[in-house]
């Protein structure tokens, strides 16, 4: 009973041991508590799923064969506010690591604070943007002054809940910046100085665990680089005193409005983390692990879906993403019987040709382990490595254990393919009905009246920019103008429509003309700038012309993102007054998102406040509608 109880301690470390551990490294590996520790991590984002599935998704990453889950930190998403923080729902940070904890497993914190991921402004608060004389991500002092902050009481609240490693918690690994080497150089001098600030800022909070950032070209001797790619095979750190570290590796990507769903095959993601561990790694994490979605208004880019999923081994309903979580998981088996031999051997390579090669560990204490890989992308090769032949297929790692044996090869997928189906589900109606699909159900309209509603919020000649205005509370700014167009124009006379002509920075618009839809245009996720003409209607007298802008998810990364702004440069008509008539410097009225955000229509509290018009037919291509369906106890916009 006694050894029982002892091996179960050993399995569950982070859970039942409460006196701290200690983690360091050396050039091969993470040591934690004296041992070498060979690492599969998985990034399950805590604010990316709802909290009754974090067990769950912790539990099935487990049981794939990670040893850690790694998470970023969203700082936008905690201190919404200046001193205004929230840890409740989807961002109750504490709970998501106790549950890594309860789990028995590993915690990589990165808590960045800038975290870029296709997340609304990379993380960072939008109200930070706005505090005078900020500028981001560089030797800036309201940035660092800020970001200090917001670390120090992520860090403080770890250390309260006894989270880090060397109290005994699961984080074995803390994160500072976030991708900073991409972009150090356009910040000049100021990059420099900011990367040694993060550094040492870092370092001090005393977690007594180490820190990384990913990356980073030219890290302080205090921080370890890791890398981010689809592979990291040839990626060596900066210094020859740390460990070869993958803090991401992209087993799919993400997805962007009007593009198609990126898919990696699961041959593909397992050879890159085959080549990794062949040449020397010693901690890879899957970015994502499980993607999940981007609720409310998180969504980056601009132009990331609300789903995440990105074909990640777990998908964003929480299930197994078959074969490659099964492929993955063969493989993370695989590895592990080799864990002694990788961390402790010393390597020898062998080449069987131009595309070909073996890197084989051997230990002091007998154990050997081998890595054959075929880096030839089309063509399968035999190979004869210790007098015996082995049949390498194209794009394939074999890994052998015992330098004899072959128990995993990446190109060779075993695991059962699942297919997850999505199934309509009948709604019924509230009251007696044959039909069993939405005609038979009772709708309720609100149409919204295009342009300005209830009282303008400013006016002004020309245009302001769209972000600046509404600050990211809503992804809406409507611009609303008069244009008077004398009887006499000689398109009443020839039946010739004007031409709109708009150019704007981002990222969608619609345009109506006296209350009619006449013209919608948008951007995209790698352009979202967009320039369009389109012909209009116009009537004799005055007409109004409103223009509504809107944003898709801020920018999250590059040099200077946050100077990034939306919104119409340049509103021309063509064709009348016998040329073009250039409203850019006109009076412009504006107002701020939709009545129906004002009037929290999407809030079942708020809902019933409103003048909503009963149908049982809805109207289809229908601008500015929100619809109710009385079935449901929450409301289906």
């Amino acid at each position: 009973m006694l050894m029982q109880t002892l091996f179960l301690c050993t399995l569950l470390l982070p859970l039942c041991a409460s006196a701290a551990y200690n983690v360091s490294y050396d050039t091969r590996s993470l040591i934690i508590d004296g041992h070498r520790k060979l690492l599969i991590s998985a990034a399950i984002h805590y604010p990316r799923s709802v909290p009754a599935m974090w067990p769950g998704l912790v539990q099935l990453a487990k049981e794939g064969g990670a040893d850690a889950i790694e998470t970023y930190v969203f700082w936008n998403g905690h201190e919404l506010s200046p001193d205004n923080y929230y840890f409740g729902g989807r961002y109750d940070l504490i709970k998501f690591c106790k549950i890594v904890q309860q789990a028995g497993m590993y915690l990589i914190l990165r808590i960045g604070p800038f975290v870029a991921a296709e997340w609304n402004f990379g993380g960072v608060p939008v109200w930070l943007h706005y505090v005078p004389g900020t500028v981001f991500r560089t030797d800036n002092e309201p940035f660092k002054f800020y970001m200090k902050k917001f670390m120090t009481l992520i860090v403080d609240m770890m250390k309260k809940e006894k989270l880090f490693a060397s109290q005994g918690g699961p984080i074995i690994l803390a994160q500072v910046e976030n991708e900073y080497g991409y972009y150090e150089s356009a910040y000049g001098e100021g990059g420099k100085r900011y990367t040694i600030w993060a550094a040492n800022m870092s370092v001090s909070q005393n977690t007594g665990v180490p820190w990384i950032m990913c990356q980073q070209y030219d890290p302080p001797d205090t921080i370890i680089d890791t890398c981010n790619s689809f592979y990291c095979d040839h990626f060596k750190p900066i210094s020859p005193n740390k460990p070869k570290i993958w803090t991401e590796n992209w087993p799919g990507w993400f997805k962007t409005f009007g593009a198609s769903n990126p898919h990696r095959p699961p041959e593909d993601v397992a050879f890159a983390v085959a080549r990794f561990f062949q040449k020397g790694g010693s901690l890879q994490n899957y970015y994502m692990y499980h993607g999940g979605t981007n609720f409310g208004r998180t969504s980056g880019g601009p132009f990331i879906t609300t789903s995440y999923d990105y074909d990640a081994p777990i998908d964003e309903y929480g299930l197994a993403r078959n074969p490659k979580w099964g492929h993955l998981k063969e493989l993370h088996r695989s590895i592990k019987l080799c864990e002694q031999a990788l961390l402790n051997g010393q390597s020898n390579l062998l080449s069987f040709g131009p595309s070909q090669e073996a890197d084989v560990y051997e230990d002091p204490s007998g154990g050997c382990a081998a890595f054959i890989s075929n880096m030839d992308d089309v063509n399968g090769k035999t190979v004869v490595f210790r007098n015996t032949s082995y049949y390498l297929p194209a794009w394939s790692v074999s890994i052998l254990p015992d330098c004899k044996n072959v128990v995993f090869n990446t190109a060779k997928v075993g695991s059962q393919t699942s297919v997850v189906e999505m199934i309509p589900t009948h709604l019924h109606p509230s009251t007696t009905s044959p039909n069993k699909d939405l005609k038979g159900l009772q709708w309720d309209v609100f149409e919204e009246k295009p342009g300005i509603w209830g009282a303008a919020d400013f006016t002004k000649n020309g245009f302001v920019d769209h972000i600046n205005t509404t600050k990211d509370t809503t992804d809406y700014l409507w611009y609303t103008a008069s244009l008077f167009v004398d009887k006499t124009e000689e398109l009443f006379k020839s039946g010739r429509s004007p031409m709109l002509v708009v150019e704007s920075k981002g990222h969608a618009m619609h345009v109506f003309i006296n209350q009619k839809l006449q013209a919608s245009e948008s951007g995209n996720g790698t352009v979202p700038p967009f320039n369009f003409s389109s012909p209009i209607s116009l009537k004799a007298g005055e007409n109004e012309i409103a223009l509504l802008s809107m944003t898709v998810g801020l920018q999250n990364a590059g040099s200077f993102y946050e100077w990034v702004g939306a919104g119409p440069t340049s509103v021309k008509i063509v064709g009348i007054k016998n040329g073009t008539v250039d409203l850019s410097t006109s009076k412009w009225t504006y107002k701020i998102g939709l009545q129906g955000e004002h009037f929290k229509i999407y809030d079942a509290d708020h809902s019933n406040s409103i003048n909503w018009v009963s149908t049982s037919t809805p109207p289809t291509q229908q601008p500015l509608t929100w619809y109710k369906v009385k079935t449901f106890d929450r409301h289906c916009f």
